[in-house]
């Protein structure tokens, strides 16, 4: 059998749209799959009870809703379909207040004027600035770096003196971002909160920004999840691929990239199955596995060698799942009907979770995302019940337990059962009972989720830091913003590179176009030919 156009290593949501974005130019191209089923991080399974579907993973996806790349792929002709929740983020606090996040703007307004008079029109005017320029943020976000035209656009529109405000804006912490814009504490915790959906705490500078972002992305677009199961998502995107002719290959680790007078041109599995490469390999795995693991020393320069060195990963990850015999009986109305709900009473809270995970120590009160998903799609679970889940954030290299429950970071049972209560009393907080509703749960500790997606480092779900010193040019090595690599023929298309983590396919596009445009076949999409 003839040699492969392009060899894609890992079959994550960036392996696959890079994967199709080189079959729609005709390409033949062979994806590589390490674990025995496609996804990456996006993936569902029956594991916690056969009658609740739980995703793995990731599970909210308001970046592929708004994503230009994912939409031109029309994933929709091969069976996605999006729920979602009536309301998309609540924020409810123990004293009964309770910041919502809807798609009405008018609504979240309404909610945040309960905390403080003239929160609820400052609202308003940070999404009307968002319908100026959103749409430009988000080419800047979604193209190669430096996005230029993007940028180019926003230049003009805005013009020296407000552009420079804009960006002012985008960079600030969110704690200051929440001070400037509210004076209640409501627009402050949705700011915040969404901030720490990544690793950005409330005084980190880009925070303000992304948490913005984030706001603006779930009222416009909500927290969509895949009708069925995050898998749906993995399986239109499989579909799509193998109709135009692509093949996947699952069960098939590659160990080695080998390289030949300076060029990527073949890829060695771990069984020592050899696939050839005549044009490129793309590499949707972290920075890091890639040059340590795959590649020859000898291969690589050693300024990058020397970089790699100072490299971040971003937190680490606890998620727990829960199949839940009733709703979960939350004390105030708010988190009733949302999707996403953030459990933390104050920002002054989430800056001491911060604090302690910089201090390398497990946070006492962990801040606690929580996805209801039988809210968000009637199929997760039987009529009546809840198929829920949460996450919080811990160090990657645990020195201390601040909750004084002695975890070490070993994650036995014994440790991953202690964070578990320590989650459940956080949400007990806000829903007392919530405890006696659990029939069935499943704790992934940072070592799990790793061993189920050997992307997640350390339990890493962004594939390194969102800070500011990792981010543009500066990701995931200074100088390496651009899916490129020092060998020839081998370029970076996973969440390491420019724009970084989060669901929209963004570094698997920027990947793709890169090799086209190497070989002169960019024009055509460009165009935007594709074959649906």
């Amino acid at each position: 059998m003839a040699d492969p156009d392009a060899v894609v290593i890992g079959s994550g949501p960036n392996g696959l749209v890079a994967a199709n974005l080189l079959a729609d130019a005709g390409w033949q191209v062979v994806l590589l799959e390490a674990r025995p089923v496609p996804g990456g991080a996006v993936r569902s399974d029956r594991g916690v009870d056969a009658a609740y579907v739980h995703d793995v993973f990731s599970a909210f996806y308001p970046l592929a809703a708004a994503s230009p790349v994912i939409r031109r792929l029309r994933l929709e002709d091969h069976g996605l379909r999006w729920s979602r929740a009536p309301v998309t983020v609540a924020h409810p606090l123990t004293d009964g207040r309770c910041a919502v996040l809807a798609a009405d703007p008018e609504a979240t307004a309404a909610s945040l004027e309960r905390f403080a008079p003239g929160d609820g029109a400052a609202w308003l005017r940070l999404c009307r600035l968002w319908e100026r320029i959103g749409d430009d943020l988000l080419d800047c976000l979604f193209t190669p770096f430096p996005p230029a035209r993007a940028a180019g656009r926003l230049a003009v529109r805005l013009g020296y003196a407000e552009g420079l405000r804009v960006a002012r804006t985008m960079v600030l912490p969110a704690r200051r971002l929440g001070e400037e814009e509210f004076a209640g504490a409501g627009g402050r915790l949705l700011i915040a909160g969404n901030a720490l959906h990544a690793d950005l705490a409330p005084e980190s500078a880009l925070g303000g920004g992304f948490g913005w972002m984030m706001c603006m992305l779930g009222q416009k677009y909500g927290f969509p999840v895949p009708r069925g199961g995050a898998q749906a998502l993995t399986d239109a995107l499989v579909s799509r691929f193998t109709a135009h002719g692509g093949v996947l290959r699952c069960g098939q680790e590659v160990t080695e990239v080998l390289v030949r007078g300076g060029r990527a041109v073949a890829v060695r599995t771990v069984d020592g199955t050899l696939v050839g490469a005549r044009r490129a390999v793309l590499a949707a795995l972290p920075a890091p596995v890639l040059y340590e693991r795959l590649l020859p020393r000898e291969a690589l320069p050693e300024r990058l060698r020397s970089d790699l060195r100072r490299f971040q990963w971003d937190f680490s990850t606890v998620k727990v799942d829960w199949a839940l015999a009733r709703p979960v009986p939350w004390a105030v109305e708010g988190p009733r009907t949302a999707g996403t709900v953030h459990l933390a009473d104050s920002v002054d809270e989430l800056t001491l979770l911060a604090a302690q995970i910089a201090m390398r120590q497990v946070p006492s009160i962990p801040f606690t995302v929580f996805g209801q998903m039988t809210t968000a799609d009637a199929s997760r679970s039987p009529a009546g019940t809840e198929s829920a889940w949460a996450y919080t954030h811990v160090p990657q290299d645990i020195a201390g337990d601040a909750g004084g429950d002695g975890i070490t970071g070993r994650w036995d049972e014994r440790e991953k059962e202690a964070i578990a209560a320590r989650i459940e009393a956080q949400v007990e907080r806000y829903a007392p009972g919530f405890t006696a509703s659990i029939r069935a749960r499943r704790i992934l500790a940072p070592p799990d989720l790793e061993r189920l997606n050997p992307a997640l480092v350390g339990g890493a779900i962004n594939q390194g830091t969102t800070n500011l010193h990792q981010q543009l040019v500066f990701r995931p090595l200074p100088g390496t913003g651009r899916p490129s690599t020092p060998v020839a023929g081998l370029y970076l298309a996973s969440a390491t590179a420019h724009p970084g983590g989060g669901v929209h396919g963004a570094p698997g596009a920027n990947a793709a176009r890169t090799v086209l445009s190497a070989h002169r076949l960019l024009p055509g999409l460009r165009r935007g030919r594709s074959r649906g």
